[in-house]
């Protein structure tokens, strides 16, 4: 398997963090059909292909020159471009864009409202952002968890109010793992959503704190959010055969088999 950092998510990853990706990149693409996208910090390419099928144009722009490099060798369909750039400074003419894609990237650096300004820059008079973030009292606080490659992380105050800052028409969605990626409307997931675990024995509920928020934004008004669910099955499996691949049991079971099967290639 290739070497990964995990500071971007790339497509030989099955786990959870992908099913969490795919899930925001499945309501973005509610939106693109036929729009003129940009995907900040687009990383290996695969948001910006998915985008693509439906979209009319799809930007993406990265930071690091090697994963730019790497995306346009391995996506080349017509309607993408993938260009290097910063979230303070995306190489696009001002008003181009009709929807601007933002996951998991604004903790990780501290320039907030340059990247606010920014968006807003190219983002036409009715465009829509649509961003995300971890929350910082669930991911980090609550686990006390620290990720080396987050550099300010936000409370839900903090990124809705830095979104309220510079757009008038802001839905806040919270994002729920449970064998699978649940997006809710933030005000909702404790009233209307109810978690159970349990077997045969017994049945108890659970509470399961969002990680994730996602905030989906414009100036007009625009098609809001329903409750959504991602079903992450096919990932888990594979990322379970993954585990038991690189095991010791595997291995040496491997190991023992190898002569067996060396000679049945022969005596074919």
């Amino acid at each position: 398997m290739k070497n990964w950092t995990g500071e971007r998510l790339e497509t030989f990853i099955y786990n959870r963090i992908a099913i969490e990706h795919l899930h925001r990149y499945a309501i973005a693409s509610d939106y693109v059909k036929d729009k003129v996208v940009l995907d900040i910090a687009s990383g290996e390419g695969y948001g910006v292909s998915l985008m693509s099928k439906k979209a009319s144009f799809v930007y993406g722009v990265d930071i690091d020159k090697s994963s730019i490099d790497e995306a346009k060798l391995k996506y080349k369909d017509e309607n993408i471009e993938f260009l290097e750039g910063s979230t303070s400074a995306i190489p696009l003419e001002d008003n181009s864009v009709d929807i601007v894609v933002s996951f998991e990237t604004i903790e990780h650096h501290g320039e907030h409202d340059e990247m606010m300004i920014e968006i807003k820059r190219v983002l036409k008079a009715n465009g829509l952002l649509i961003i995300s973030t971890p929350d910082k009292l669930h991911y980090s606080e609550n686990r006390n968890l620290i990720n080396e490659f987050h550099v300010k992380e936000l409370y839900k105050d903090e990124f809705s109010d830095l979104v309220f800052k510079y757009f008038n028409n802001v839905q806040l969605l919270s994002q729920i793992f449970s064998n699978g990626s649940s997006i809710v409307q933030e005000d909702k997931y404790q009233k209307d959503l109810s978690f159970y675990y349990g077997n045969y024995f017994g049945i108890k509920n659970r509470v399961i704190n969002p990680m994730f928020l996602i905030i989906i934004t414009s100036d007009v008004d625009f098609q809001k959010q329903n409750t959504s669910i991602f079903d992450g099955g096919n990932f888990m499996k594979n990322e379970l055969f993954e585990e038991f691949r690189t095991s010791i049991t595997y291995r040496v079971g491997h190991f023992v088999l190898l002569p067996f099967k060396f000679l049945k290639r022969i005596l074919k």
